[in-house]
């Protein structure tokens, strides 16, 4: 199911900064007036996960948003003795339990959108609460399609 709310062209631009010229850690979008996916909060390069969280959720308990993460781990191989520095892209929804349910309505229905004009994000995760968005079960999940 389409919403109709489409995507700017400043959250297209700030994701090819993120994926191809490293600019920054992570953006944080919301849908403005019910039309339009747009940037709210663009994270510095240096920024932690810690900081996007708490961008993600400046809006208060009512609200949702979505936020795109550049997220660097090391992995190892089974059979070598050197770990590889790997880097991930991330589309989050957050919608907590405490939002309205036409927001959360209005958020997963867009979500789609996002999807299709962000093009190479290698993991697109939902989350309602923080245990859901702690950088542990990110990484947990983004290490599950890491070869052993």
């Amino acid at each position: 199911m389409a919403s109709g709310v489409t995507v700017s062209d400043v959250c297209k631009t700030t994701y090819e900064e993120i994926k191809k010229d490293k600019k920054h850690r992570y953006v944080v979008f919301y849908i403005r007036d019910e039309k339009q996916i747009d940037v709210e909060v663009v994270g510095e390069r240096n920024a932690q996960y810690d900081q996007f969280l708490e961008d993600l959720q400046k809006g208060g308990t009512g609200e949702c948003r979505y936020g795109l993460f550049d997220f660097e781990y090391t992995h190892q191989c089974q059979g070598t003795s050197e770990a590889s520095k790997k880097q991930k892209l991330f589309l989050m929804s957050w919608c907590p339990d405490t939002a309205k349910v036409k927001k959360k309505m209005l958020y997963s229905s867009s979500f789609d959108a996002l999807k299709k004009s962000l093009v190479g994000v290698q993991k697109y995760i939902q989350a309602t609460d923080l245990s859901e968005a702690s950088q542990e079960a990110v990484e947990e999940k983004l290490r599950a399609t890491d070869r052993q």
